[in-house]
C-alpha cells in the first residue's frame, strides 16, 4: 500500500511470502528509510538472533495476564514458524539486512513491548480472560470447527492472508477482545502511525518503506493521513544507524 513516498508491506510473521515481498520492495524501491515494527527491546534480540527469555520474575514487570500473552505468543510462534520453516521475525531480519545493504536509515516504530504487555494486564477484563481460557480449548478440541466458523480452513500459512481474511480476524478479535484489540492493535497503530507521519515531516519526500503486520496496514495508512495534516507532530521515536 502506497501513499506519497511511504510505501506500507503488510506481513505475515511466518510467511515466506512475506520474506520475499519484504526484500524485493527494498531492492527495487532502493528507499533512504526503512521503518519496521520493531521496538528496541526486540530489534537487539533480532538482531543478536539470541531468543529472549520469559522468566517467572517478569510477572511482577508485565503482570500475570501480560506474562502470560508473551509466553503464550512466543510459543505459538514458534510452533508455527517451525511448521512453516520461517522462524518468527524473519521478515522484519530480512527488512534490516535488506536496508543495511542498501545504506537506508532504520527506523524502529513500534511501542516498547514491555509498555504494551503492562497495558495489557491493566486493561483486559475477566470476561476476556475466561473467554480466552474458552477460545484456546475450543482450538484444541474443535479446531476444524471453528476454522469453518471462521471460514479460514484453508487457510496457508507460508502466505500473507487476503485483506478480506486480514479484515474478518481483525473483526471478529476486536468483537471477542474489546480491551485486548484496543491495547495491542488501536493503541499501537496510533504509535506507529504518529511515527511514521513524524518521519515524512522531516525525510522530505525522500522515500521510505514501512514494514508491518498485516493486521495494522490499513488503519496506519487512514491514520498517516490525519496526522500528517497536523501543523506539527511531536512524538520520540528510536533511530538505529549502522
Amino acid at each position: 500500500m502506497e501513499y506519497k513516498n511511504l510505501i506500507i508491506i503488510g506481513t505475515s510473521h511466518i510467511a515466506k511470502q512475506s520474506v520475499q515481498e519484504v526484500k524485493e520492495a527494498i531492492e527495487d524501491n532502493k528507499p533512504a528509510i526503512v521503518a519496521v515494527e520493531l521496538d528496541p527491546n526486540r530489534y537487539y534480540s533480532l538482531k543478536s538472533a539470541k531468543k529472549t527469555k520469559i522468566r517467572l520474575k517478569d510477572i511482577f514487570t508485565l503482570g500475570i495476564v501480560g506474562f502470560a500473552f508473551a509466553l503464550l505468543g512466543k510459543w505459538a510462534q514458534e510452533k508455527l514458524g517451525k511448521l512453516v520453516g520461517v522462524m518468527p521475525g524473519t521478515e522484519m531480519l530480512t527488512a534490516l539486512r535488506a536496508a543495511q545493504k542498501n545504506n537506508a536509515t532504520i527506523r524502529l516504530i513500534d511501542q516498547d513491548i514491555f509498555i504494551t504487555l503492562k497495558r495489557l494486564s491493566k486493561e483486559i477484563t475477566l470476561k476476556e480472560k475466561l473467554r480466552f481460557f474458552l477460545d484456546i480449548l475450543k482450538s484444541i478440541f474443535f479446531r476444524k470447527r471453528e476454522m469453518r466458523r471462521l471460514g479460514i480452513e484453508n487457510l496457508d500459512l507460508t502466505k500473507v492472508p487476503s485483506k478480506e481474511v486480514v479484515k474478518k480476524l481483525t473483526k471478529e478479535f476486536r468483537k471477542s477482545y474489546p480491551n485486548a484489540y484496543k491495547v495491542l492493535v488501536t493503541e499501537r497503530n496510533h504509535v506507529m502511525a504518529k511515527r511514521l507521519a513524524r518521519i515524512m515531516e522531516e525525510s522530505l519526500g525522500k522515500k521510505i518503506v514501512a514494514v508491518v503486520g498485516a493486521g495494522h496496514e490499513e488503519e496506519i495508512v487512514a491514520l498517516v493521513k490525519s496526522y500528517e495534516k497536523k501543523e506539527k507532530i511531536t512524538y520520540s521515536f528510536s533511530l538505529v544507524t549502522e
